[in-house]
């Protein structure tokens, strides 16, 4: 039996409704839905949570799917409060044991602390900005990409835990273009391509 976490970090806010994760975190759990030995739980953030169950949940899991919009070019402030209480809540309780280094050379070794080997993770991100605003030439993120750019601390963080990286997915121009049904249709074939392998061995 393998254990999966959702996470669905879609919040409302100013002129968002979160809507679009919600949206998500339904093709997501509809896939997992469909396989053999498969258990899921569920987390929305903005309904609230136990940072201690969280812990018990991220220890539980063989692997955590984040599901998160981007905001001015970050992770939502719920989002973010939700990883510094339950996180902070994980030290010496699965989550990480220290920062990793030894007092005998405090130069090396620094996030080599982390509880959750054996564990992966996923993200989906959610842009306004089009994708070619990341890959063009002159455009606004010089050709840098959203997971050695905006999400680069997001996967440090991860990697501080011990938490192997899965390949990412994100979703753009969900403002002004979105094709949801297309939307979900790819992401739905990224989540066949990246699970059956797993869920097989």
């Amino acid at each position: 039996m393998k254990h999966v976490l959702i996470i669905n970090a879609g919040q409302k806010f100013a002129h968002s409704g979160g809507r679009y994760n919600q949206t998500v975190t339904k093709s997501t759990l509809a896939f997992f839905a469909g396989l053999e030995d498969v258990e899921v739980t569920l987390t929305n953030i903005d309904e609230g949570y136990d940072k201690d169950e969280e812990v018990k949940k991220f220890v539980w899991a063989d692997y955590i799917i984040y599901h998160t919009p981007m905001w001015w070019f970050q992770i939502p402030n719920g989002f973010k409060k939700y990883i510094d209480e339950v996180f902070t809540a994980g030290h010496k309780k699965g989550i990480y044991h220290s920062d990793g280094r030894s007092s005998q050379n405090p130069e090396i070794n620094y996030g080599t602390g982390g509880m959750l080997q054996g564990r992966k993770y996923m993200v989906t991100t959610s842009w306004n900005a089009p994708k070619t605003a990341f890959t063009l030439p002159g455009e606004f993120f010089n050709e840098t990409s959203i997971d050695n750019g905006p999400l680069f601390g997001f996967h440090r963080m991860n990697a501080f835990t011990s938490l192997e990286k899965m390949e990412s997915f994100h979703f753009h121009d969900v403002e002004k273009n979105a094709d949801v049904a297309r939307d979900m249709d790819e992401y739905t074939r990224h989540l066949e391509t990246i699970f059956t392998p797993q869920l097989k061995k």
